[in-house]
């Protein structure tokens, strides 16, 4: 803090060994250092203090930034949710359509291949989904015992 060395401290010595006298040098000595030591831990407290303060505002920033990505986060997931909503809506109302068209006709498929044409341009094209990975859950398409069995009694008859 201040930089001084032997030397200076001598003189001070000297001089206040000169100024004060020896009966009462060490009761002033006694008292300085008490002094000194109180002037130390009041530092000390002060810096503690100081790092204390420090360490919360940088707690209330990374607060402060882990609530902002939390609402940026949410912001995103609402917007993909309303996403999905409307297309799954416009769906639903794409379904209602065809069960109205059907129970007008009373069950039977009534729509022309124009009509098909005027609602396959009216629906959004659905959206695709990337696939990482071959389905695990497709069939493989083997001949089935009647397909096989049809053919043995038609090659049978044609012999």
């Amino acid at each position: 803090m201040f930089d001084i060395g032997f030397s200076e401290l001598l003189v001070i010595g000297v001089v206040a060994l000169i100024v004060i006298g020896p009966e009462r040098l060490p009761k002033v000595a006694r008292t300085a250092g008490h002094l000194y030591g109180r002037l130390q831990r009041y530092v000390a407290t002060v810096k503690s203090d100081i790092s204390q303060e420090i360490q919360l505002d940088e707690l209330r920033r990374a607060g402060q930034n882990f609530k902002e990505s939390v609402e940026s986060t949410v912001s995103s997931v609402q917007q993909e949710a309303t996403v999905v909503d409307d297309y799954l809506r416009k769906e639903t109302a794409s379904i209602s359509k065809a069960m109205e068209a059907i129970a007008v006709t009373g069950g039977e498929p009534a729509l022309t291949e124009p009509a098909l044409r005027q609602i396959e341009t009216e629906q959004t094209p659905q959206q695709s989904l990337p696939l990482d990975e071959p389905d695990q859950n497709a069939v493989t398409h083997t001949p089935s015992a009647a397909v096989e069995k049809a053919h043995s009694e038609g090659s049978g008859t044609l012999a």
